[in-house]
């Protein structure tokens, strides 16, 4: 059964993601090393080209170890800085580093990340970090611990939310809110409008389809919309989801 985690928005909104597979990890993470390891023979053979003797190993351990393994913890650092929680492997497998508590990975975080991978990855051939992946309830290895992370999926098996829907709307100039009347619900009232969705998503039956119309129809007069949405149900209730974030963040 695939493990989900519930996230709280710093607008104190709830939201529940699928933790990323083991499996869609270690893909990542070989994918990434791939990337790495042909850019850095193409860095190698460019030194050559360009300045002979100076790319001559006078010290092969620096070449052959120490050099690629201080590269590649960059290569990790800047990507998911720059992603801000995605290495090309990650962005690849569709997931992401978030933190537990809805904030987008810091650099100090990424850093933390990058360094314990080197015992969670590397000195342990996988398998520590494989292991608790595997039995933490968070899907945390020693990385993840430290910096209060985790990877989820951004495209859900069982819900249809998207992390970028949702969290990364970052100002009313991306996004124009279709409702604004929205502002009058409470935080309150938006935490049950994603509790009955998700509930719905879990469950797609006739009872819950029946409580979607429900409060579909006990917000529209709230909101002062009077034509029923061409949209469907569903996609209303996530539109003012989306507008609710939006005009109160």
């Amino acid at each position: 059964m695939q493990k989900t985690i519930e996230i709280t928005t710093t607008q104190n909104v709830t939201i529940e993601y699928e933790l990323a597979y083991l499996r869609e990890r270690i893909l990542a993470w070989l994918l990434d090393l791939v990337i790495f390891v042909v850019g850095y023979a193409i860095l190698l053979l460019l030194l050559r080209t360009f300045f002979g003797a100076l790319a001559g190993l006078s010290d092969p351990t620096i070449f052959l170890f120490l050099l690629p393994l201080f590269l590649y913890f960059l290569y990790n650092i800047f990507f998911e800085i720059w992603n801000i929680g995605q290495s090309p492997g990650k962005k690849t497998l569709n997931i992401k580093v978030v933190r537990l508590d809805g904030k987008d990975p810091e650099w100090s975080d990424v850093v933390l990340r990058a360094l314990l991978q080197l015992v969670d990855a590397f000195f342990s051939l996988g398998i520590i970090g494989a292991l608790l992946i595997k039995t933490t309830g968070k899907g945390q290895r020693l990385g993840d611990m430290a910096a209060n992370t985790t990877v989820i999926n951004l495209y859900s098996s069982r819900f249809t939310y998207r992390l970028e829907d949702i969290l990364n709307i970052s100002s009313i100039d991306s996004y124009q809110p279709v409702y604004p009347q929205v502002r009058s619900l409470s935080e309150t009232d938006m935490i049950f409008v994603k509790k009955v969705l998700n509930r719905w998503q879990q469950y797609p039956n006739d009872a819950h389809e029946q409580v979607i119309n429900e409060l579909v129809a006990h917000l529209m007069p709230l909101l002062g919309i009077e034509q029923w949405p061409d949209s469907g149900n569903v996609e209303f209730l996530k539109t003012l989801l989306r507008d609710y974030i939006v005009l109160t963040r």
